[in-house]
């Protein structure tokens, strides 16, 4: 795919995040409607995009290429893991805790299949949702203990019953066995999912016209984290891949989403294990 063709697919995306960001402004959109719709995205528009994205027959490349890229996932996640444990080792655990998960998960979701698809195009989601398995586990598992070192049991069973994950499975089995869903199912999932991105812009703008872009500007320790997260996350991951000679998705899908910002999940666990919520915010954005 031509630059060009991408820079307009992306501006498309910026243009769609406007209209959320106006829209907030203006009070069309309300918090309470932010909260809705995002249920939404996570629970129904984006699972039915993953199991619609499958709908391809069986490809022994196709599956070869899946394993790939879960297994360079696995080690980017764990890599991160690791290595952020030394980098932020200065900062007090209130902090090092928001820091350290906002550089091993990024926002794959809201932000990352929108522009996997803007720029693969439905075959993306396919391959993104396989990248993304490790997210789905590992946020549940350890982004809490990250927060929280004891953990908690349900937790555990988030990790592997939600969503995003469930949907993953489900798109496996249809492809794997080459099932196919009779038109109006698959018709039904492929129109409530294609919903997916434009909501999904429309919230981030809608959630960009709350901060105060003021504050962001005034904290160090923001500027390193965005330093990391949007430039040597993604370079280092860029640079790995050419060293062992992956092109087009194996390269692409990989690099585009450990360049997306923090997860937004990053300001609601520390919300909810009494960190430093200010931070974590300003990390999202």
């Amino acid at each position: 795919m031509d630059i060009s063709r991408i820079f307009n697919q992306v501006l498309v995306l910026f243009f769609i995040m406007i209209v959320g960001y106006v829209a907030r402004r203006k009070g069309i959109i309300e918090k309470s409607l932010n909260k809705g719709i995002t249920e939404l995205i996570l629970n129904i528009t984006l699972p039915f995009m993953i199991v619609s994205s499958f709908n391809y027959e069986f490809s022994k490349e196709m599956l070869l290429n899946a394993a790939k890229l879960y297994m360079i996932s696995l080690v980017l996640h764990l890599s991160l893991v690791l290595i952020s444990k030394y980098i932020f080792y200065k900062y007090d655990e209130n902090e090092k805790s928001v820091l350290r998960f906002a550089i091993i998960f990024s926002n794959c979701g809201f932000m990352g299949y929108p522009v996997v698809e803007s720029v693969f195009g439905k075959i993306g989601i396919f391959y993104a949702a396989i990248f993304n398995i490790n997210f789905n586990i590992f946020i549940w598992t350890i982004g809490v203990m990250l927060f929280n070192s004891k953990g908690e049991k349900q937790n555990f069973k988030k990790a592997f019953l939600n969503p995003g994950l469930i949907s993953v499975i489900i798109g496996l089995i249809l492809f794997i066995f080459s099932i196919k869903l009779p038109f109006a199912i698959q018709k039904t999932l492929e129109m409530v999912g294609s919903t997916t991105t434009p909501l999904s812009m429309i919230i981030i703008g809608s959630m960009l016209a709350e901060v105060e872009f003021k504050k962001l500007f005034n904290d160090k320790k923001l500027y390193y984290i965005t330093f990391l997260r949007l430039i040597v996350v993604p370079l280092i991951t860029l640079t790995l891949l050419k060293l062992l000679n992956y092109s087009s998705f194996l390269l692409g899908i990989p690099v585009l989403i450990m360049a997306m910002p923090a997860a937004a999940n990053t300001a609601l666990f520390a919300e909810k294990y009494q960190a430093d919520t200010n931070l974590a915010s300003r990390c999202v954005f």
